[in-house]
């Protein structure tokens, strides 16, 4: 009995247990099996241009389904993580069921702000289940910016009836249109034709805007000038146009005066049959800026004959202001080189001058050596007037043996007034050594510097007299010596026979 009371317990135990895991296995999913991917892999562009949509596909990897699953993006705490219009204070998006092995696609709909830079950001995206306060799935994505585009009127075609709400008035165009810096154009008065451009009954045509081919005019080039042109009238066709274009004279003496844009050939007027009833139409011409211009916009007064109902003649007139860029040119003096050869470690002296010839100011003026033989060196010489010098002093220290001179560039940057940097770039040559070379030949100039003196014979003879009159001392002494111990042999002898001579 008690044997099947335990065996009961243990499938009852068991049961309640399989009943656990099983309801877990139904409520989340493993970890990482959900993911979230941008549809195509792509990375969204997004502009000022208005709101757009992104689709974010979110799979669910598991052998089960997920329900009532959450995806929303992190807004961030600043402009810069976040670089669309918050509209909400919560983006977040359920979705209801994602059956297992399958994906659901969840679309969110952005707009970009007008203040946010042409640049990347990376933006996080969680998925979150019903039963977990830890994110499924997290991933991050890359969008693009696009920054709003600049309103230069100078270089795109305006719609005045978009501006005006289709009323244009006498007033409605003036010189607020005209920019010192990029260019730009104005409309003037309009007179003739019997009546009055305000009350409508004399047609107006106005300059909306003009661009140029190339985009940059500079000094001494040929550019072709387009001019857009619309009829304010909603009524009047205009017909039997002459456009006369009149550029300001420019020069020092009478040898150099002469108008800063000519035609290329030809005259400078135009001709065209006309334009309809709030119609638009382009003239074009193709001029020559002078060569000597200095580097600013220029006006060019446009002046319009056209006749309107009846055959009424109408004057009117506009003005453009075209930037004119003049080439930086300049012209570097011969290296001068001290030492031209170093050894490893040493350093050489290099200069050079910088001459401004051209007609604008060179700003934040920057040489840099590099060359396989030396250490990198950069020397900062600052703005540079027109027409005027600059030194280029540098101390260029050896880094690597050569086996002979070496090439070295000299790469020199600069600015132009708008901040674009060009450079341009110069050559020389130096030898670099070994440094024990240098070592080495001290020995063989101190050996050489030695060579040059005569043999002391003074010195010398001092100390040979020396030598032999110590070897006359000893030879005296040892004579003496010998000779001191004879006598005292003999002596010996002497007192040895005494007795002998005695006993006799």
């Amino acid at each position: 009995m008690k044997l099947v009371k335990k065996l009961l317990m243990g499938l009852c135990v068991a049961a309640l247990m399989a009943g656990m895991v099983g309801s877990v296995t139904i409520m989340a999913a493993p970890s990482g099996s959900v993911t979230v991917t941008s549809d195509g892999n792509k990375a969204p562009t997004f502009t000022t241009e208005g709101a757009q949509e992104w689709t974010l596909i979110v799979h669910n990897g598991s052998n089960v389904p997920l329900s009532n699953a959450v995806i929303a993006p992190r807004l961030g705490d600043t402009n810069d993580e976040w670089p669309f219009k918050t509209e909400y204070q919560n983006y977040a998006q359920r979705i209801e069921e994602i059956p297992a092995g399958e994906s659901v696609p969840v679309t969110f709909v952005f707009e970009q702000r007008e203040d946010v830079a042409t640049s990347r950001h990376t933006l996080q995206f969680d998925v979150y289940t019903e039963d977990s306060a830890e994110p499924a799935a997290s991933q991050k994505f890359y969008v693009n910016t696009t920054a709003k585009p600049a309103d230069n009127p100078g270089d795109q075609l305006i719609d005045l009836d978009q501006i005006t709400g289709g009323n244009l008035s006498l007033g409605d165009i003036s010189g607020d249109m005209m920019s010192a810096d990029a260019g730009g154009f104005s409309n003037g008065d309009v007179s003739g034709g019997g009546g009055s451009a305000d009350s409508g009954s004399v047609p107006r045509v106005i300059v909306t805007g003009f661009n140029t081919d190339p985009a940059e005019v500079r000094a001494g080039s040929n550019f072709n000038l387009i001019i857009h042109l619309k009829n304010t009238s909603k009524t009047t066709k205009v017909s039997n146009m002459l456009f006369d274009l009149s550029a300001p004279t420019e020069g020092s003496d009478a040898q150099t005066v002469a108008p800063a844009f000519l035609p290329v050939s030809g005259s400078s007027s135009i001709y065209m049959e006309g334009i309809k009833a709030n119609g638009t139409a382009d003239i074009s011409i193709q001029l020559n800026a002078k060569a000597d211009l200095l580097q600013k916009p220029y006006s060019v007064d446009l002046s319009m004959k056209y006749e309107g109902a009846n055959g009424t003649p109408v004057d009117a007139s506009s003005s453009l202001s075209i930037p004119v860029k003049q080439d930086a040119r300049f012209e570097f003096s011969d290296f001068e080189i001290s030492p031209v050869s170093i050894s490893v470690g040493d350093e050489a002296n290099v200069m050079c001058n910088l001459y401004n010839m051209g007609r604008i100011k060179l700003y934040n003026v920057k040489a840099t050596f590099e060359g396989a033989c030396i250490e990198k060196e950069e020397v900062f010489i600052g703005n540079v007037e027109s027409g005027a010098t600059a030194s280029i002093d540098a101390m260029l220290e050896g880094s690597q043996a050569t086996g002979g001179p070496a090439n070295v560039k000299m790469t020199l940057s600069y600015e132009d007034e708008s901040g674009k940097i060009s450079v341009a770039e110069k050559e020389l040559q130096l030898e670099v050594m070994e440094a024990m070379e240098s070592d080495m030949m001290m020995p063989a100039d101190m050996e050489m510097m030695e060579e040059p003196q005569g043999f002391p014979v003074i010195p010398a003879a001092i100390a040979a007299a020396a030598v032999i009159v110590i070897i006359i001392i000893v030879v005296v002494m040892k004579k003496r010596k010998r000779r001191k111990r004879l006598n005292e042999e003999e002596e010996l002898l002497d007192e040895l026979d005494r007795p002998s001579e005695d006993e006799r």
